[in-house]
Formats: C-alpha cells, structure tokens, sequence
C-alpha cells in the first residue's frame, strides 16, 4: 500500500465546508490552524493522509469546495485576489495508526 500526505493549505472561510465534505467521502484530516505569510492573516493547513488510489478523490473535494476571492489589502487601498488551496502532495515511508 502506497500512501501520500496531502498538506493543504486553505481560506479559513473553506475550511468546515472542506472538512466536511472529506468526512463525507471517508477521508480523515486534521486541521491546524495557521497565519499566512502575503496578507499575514489566519488561514488553515489540513494533513489529510491518503492511499494512492484515494488521491485524486481528495483533490477533487478541494477543488469543489475552496475558491478564489477578492481581500483587501492591510491598509485597505487595493484588493487582490487570494488562491483557492496551495496543496503539496508529498509520499510517505511509513504510515502507522496507532
């Protein structure tokens, strides 16, 4: 069994809907809470581990639920627009659940 560690960084305002949905296909994540470093505010990192045949179920539920928005900059004088997820897909040596 081959698996992959997917670290999913997402808008703090996806997060229980991705959640969720991941819940609801059978996938497991934990969630951290983090602090971005472009606009410094909170945005949540999830570890969802996955066998190799789950894989892109998991991308597909990212892409479904995260989206694109428009924030305003600290200062508030322009917007830009923010990313969806930033996901790294890394493989595991050795996955146990203890």
């Amino acid at each position: 069994m081959s698996v992959k560690l997917l670290v999913a960084v997402v808008q703090d305002a996806d997060a229980p809907a991705l959640m969720e949905r991941l819940v609801k296909v059978g996938l497991r994540a934990t969630k951290l809470a983090s602090t971005g470093g472009f606009l410094r505010q909170g945005n949540t990192t999830l570890l969802v581990g996955v066998e190799d045949h789950q894989l892109e179920q998991a991308l597909s539920c990212i892409r479904e639920v995260c989206r694109h928005r428009l924030q305003r900059l600290p200062g508030g004088a322009s917007e830009v627009e923010v990313g969806a997820a930033t996901v790294f897909v890394v493989a595991v040596e050795r996955f146990e659940r203890i």
